[in-house]
Order: structure tokens, then sequence, then C-alpha cells
């Protein structure tokens, strides 16, 4: 086994006051964040709790199937983790506009569980503890280069894809009001 940062034990388990690189991933890898009306949601909800300081977001990007974010959890929201909150409100707000908007999808997001009808987020999200600035750069890049993959092929240029932290890190525009510079961290 080598020596890279991508080794990292799997935990989705987050603690107040680290910095995380975290990915969560639409049940069944299915590709409801290719209609921009979900991304909003995710982006108003991120704002929501930046703006009630609760937690801090260095870097993300939305792609058709998934997510990935730096971010730190700075305090509870009420009794439940941040993390766990952003979880529950898009998934409500994504049965919102599914059923409004595309109802022949909801199917693809029933559950048999008892304690719900729909999941929209798989369970067990990847939480990665950055424990250096190198580690956060590695996994920068690696958030700012996923729309290039050629599975994807989303845009020519980190900066050029919306869904993405990468115009703010190249030319210092954050368009959605979320995003603080890892500089401040590390």
């Amino acid at each position: 086994m080598g020596n890279s940062i991508f080794e990292t034990p799997r935990n989705s388990k987050m603690d107040l006051d680290e910095v995380y690189f975290w990915t969560d991933t639409i049940k069944d890898w299915k590709t409801l964040l290719k209609n921009d009306g979900f991304n909003e949601i995710i982006i108003n909800q991120l704002k929501w709790l930046v703006d009630k300081e609760l937690i801090c977001v260095n870097a993300f990007v939305l792609m058709p199937n998934h997510l990935h974010l730096i971010w730190e959890m700075l305090k509870f929201n009420g009794k439940e983790m941040p993390n766990a909150s952003f979880n529950k409100w898009t998934s409500s707000q994504f049965l919102k506009l599914t059923r409004s908007k595309y109802p022949k999808l909801i199917g693809d997001f029933q559950e048999t569980a008892e304690d719900r009808k729909h999941r929209f987020w798989q369970r067990d999200p990847l939480a990665v503890a950055i424990t250096s600035r190198q580690m956060f750069e590695q996994k920068m890049d690696y958030i700012h280069l996923n729309p290039l993959q050629e599975k994807w092929s989303l845009a020519s240029t980190p900066e050029d894809y919306k869904w993405s932290s990468a115009k703010f890190y190249e030319e210092g525009i954050d368009e959605f009001g979320i995003l603080t510079h890892y500089s401040e961290r590390f």
C-alpha cells in the first residue's frame, strides 16, 4: 500500500472545528443533480448554514450524481450537526421539486423503510479529515478537476463549471456567497 492521502480510512462522522473533505452521493448514483433546480436547493441550504455561522465552506463541486465539499462544522444546528440538517432540508426540498416538476422520477427515490418514504442521499457519506495544507490543496484540485474528467466532460476548464468553487480560487468570484478562502484556515 502506498502513502497516498486518498488511502484514508472511510468515516462518515465529523467533529466540530475540524475541516473535512466530504462526499455525499445521490441514492443509487442517479443523476438527479444534472438539473440546476436541485443544485440551487443545495446552494441555498449551504448559504443558509453559512449565514447562520454553522458551517464554513472552503471548496465544493456539484456533480450530476454526487457532491464534494471541503467544509467545517462550526456549531450544532439545535441538537444536530449541520451536515445532518443539510441532508434533511435538501431531501425535503428535492421531494417537493420532484413532485411538482419531475413526478416520473419519484419512484427512483421511494423507500420501504419504516422511518421514511423517500431517500435522496445514500447512507454513509464519506468524511475525511483534512490535516494539512498539502492535503487540502490535493483534495481541492481533485474537486475542481472532477467536472473535466472524460466520464463527465462538463467544462473545458475548472473555472468554466458553474457548480464549483474553482472560479473563486482562479478569479476571486464567489457568485454564491458561501466560500471562505482556505488560507484563512491553513
